[in-house]
């Protein structure tokens, strides 16, 4: 039982056992006085109580203020989320990526953000010639969420799928198992557990964990990843040799959404894979049709005319590529490469000149440059009778070799080309 309070009249009290006595001595002056001093303390007090009043009602304003900002900061940013959802399905991924990370910008442990902005990035890396860094910006962008969060599964899970794309199978299959022995239906881990085990050639396993990945992703989070494990999957039957059925699974992922244009790169290659240049050419021509100046699908349709050996085409093509990217070393080898097998060798030595030359202007790593550069310059040098064009050439060959270990062999007596040995 609680304790219970008595209250009790107060009872006079006589301090110092004096008797209370009435004086009637004080003066009309002295009482006027006394009246002014009540009526400031009134005062004072009336004026602490309007001021009190005062700084509540402030309060009070000032609490609805930062709520109603706060509520609108909450409406727009829920707007800027449904917009880059918007942008990802319509294919803008790039606008999609702007999007994801202003809302990520307020809340960078926003899940389905994440998922958005890191899976624009990896699709629009393999978009194009020079986006290859945009999977290093979707492995850097989950890392930093997971290092916030690092016993989230969904977020843990994005940061598996970017691993695998980013090169490291090996840590992406290890997070995806910590993910899946806690939420087996999590079907973006098991999506990147395939692309992982695909990556390290473990192909039978990539393949049935992408079948279990489309088989939980219809249900998991509103079917969200339904293209990603198709996707997965046709990887997976490509990579065992199953083209067929590859082209089948990617098609669905593009019956998903048409608008990603990585998607009709990988139809392209299946179709390439079992003959059927035709189909590989309407699936650049697609891409081509939702992003016309695209450079990816131009140099392609120069491998391809070059495969076929429609030389006009493939040199029209290729010179669209180096119209696009004049700093892009592999468009203007294959152009050159193309003019050397017409036989137009002066238009293939300069040609391949400036291959050779952009990639020492890069810092090219000498592993990673593009040999045949080097090599066919230097024979359209040769059967031109340029010395002066095949001597340099071939000593910046010489010397690149004494660095590094070349794919390709060019060997010249000591004295150098035979036809310039008097130089």
């Amino acid at each position: 039982m609680g304790a219970v309070l008595h209250l009790q009249s107060p009872q006079p009290t006589w301090e110092n056992n004096h008797i209370m006595r009435i004086v009637r001595t004080t003066s009309r002056p002295s009482f006027r006085r006394y009246r002014r001093r009540s009526g400031c303390l009134s005062f004072v007090i009336v004026l602490g109580v309007v001021l009190g009043v005062g700084l509540i009602s402030s309060n009070r304003i000032i609490r609805w203020f930062d709520a109603s900002h706060e509520g609108a900061a909450r409406e727009n940013n829920e707007e800027i989320r449904r917009q880059a959802a918007r942008a990802f399905g319509s294919g803008d991924l790039e606008r999609a990526v702007e999007l994801g990370r202003a809302a990520l910008a307020s809340n960078p442990l926003d899940v389905g953000m994440l998922g958005v902005v890191v899976r624009a990035l990896i699709y629009q890396s393999y978009s194009e010639i020079d986006r290859a860094i945009d999977r290093d910006s979707a492995l850097e962008l989950v890392s930093s969420a997971i290092r916030g969060d690092p016993l989230n599964r969904d977020i843990g899970a994005v940061y598996a799928f970017a691993l695998a794309a980013a090169g490291n199978p090996v840590e992406a299959s290890e997070v995806a198992d910590r993910i899946l022995d806690a939420d087996p239906e999590n079907a973006l881990a098991r999506i990147a557990q395939g692309l992982a085990h695909g990556g390290v050639g473990s192909y039978s396993i990539a393949r049935r964990e992408s079948e279990l990945a489309v088989q939980s992703a219809h249900t998991y989070a509103g079917g969200t990843f339904q293209i990603d494990a198709l996707r997965a999957l046709a990887i997976a039957q490509s990579d065992l040799g199953d083209y067929t059925g590859a082209i089948a699974t990617v098609e669905q992922a593009i019956g998903l959404n048409g608008q990603i244009v990585s998607f009709y790169f990988e139809r392209a290659l299946y179709a390439l894979q079992i003959g059927d240049a035709d189909a590989a050419t309407v699936a650049y021509y697609q891409v081509l049709a939702l992003q016309p100046e695209n450079v990816k699908a131009r140099l392609r349709l120069c491998e391809l005319s070059s495969l076929l050996r429609e030389s006009e085409q493939a040199i029209m093509y290729c010179t669209q590529v180096v119209e696009r990217a004049a700093a892009y070393a592999e468009g203007w080898y294959r152009l050159g490469r193309e003019y050397f097998l017409i036989g137009s060798f002066e238009q293939a030595r300069d040609t391949l000149h400036r291959c050779s030359s952009l990639q020492v202007m890069q810092d090219v790593p000498i592993s990673e440059r593009r040999f045949e550069c080097w090599y066919l310059q230097g024979q359209a040098a040769e059967i031109l009778g340029d010395c002066d064009s095949l001597v340099a050439t071939y000593r910046e060959y010489q010397a690149m070799a004494a660095e590094s270990e070349l794919n390709g062999v060019w060997i010249y007596p000591p004295e150098g080309p035979p036809m310039c040995s008097g130089r």
